[in-house]
C-alpha cells in the first residue's frame, strides 16, 4: 500500500467507518464462453411442417380420387345414354 502511495500520490487512503454497514462496489467482469449455434428451425416446428405437408398431400389425393370417380360416373352414364345428374357439394333446401 505504501508503494501505491509513493507511485500514485493522488490515491486517497480508504476510510472505514467504525459503525454501520460497509459497502463494497465491484464491477462484474465479462466471462467469455463458447458461442452456441441455434438451429434456424426448432425440431417441433419441423415436425409440425411435415404433418401439415402430409395432410395437404392427403387432401390433394382425395380430391384427385373424387374427380376421377366423378369423371368415371359421367362416362358410364354417357355410354348408357343417360343424362348424368350433378350433385351439389353443399346442402340444398331439398335435402
Amino acid at each position: 500500500m505504501t508503494e501505491d502511495r509513493n507511485r500514485f500520490p493522488d490515491i486517497l487512503p480508504p476510510i472505514l467507518p467504525k459503525k454501520g454497514l460497509v459497502y463494497q462496489e465491484s464491477n462484474a467482469q465479462l466471462v467469455l464462453c463458447k458461442p452456441k449455434l441455434l438451429p434456424l428451425k426448432s425440431v417441433t416446428l419441423e415436425k409440425l411442417e411435415k404433418l401439415q405437408e402430409d395432410a395437404n398431400n392427403k387432401v390433394k389425393e382425395m380430391i384427385e380420387d373424387r374427380q376421377v370417380d366423378t369423371q368415371m360416373d359421367f362416362d358410364k352414364a354417357e355410354e348408357n345414354g343417360e343424362v348424368p345428374q350433378q350433385q351439389a357439394d353443399v346442402l340444398t333446401l331439398d335435402d
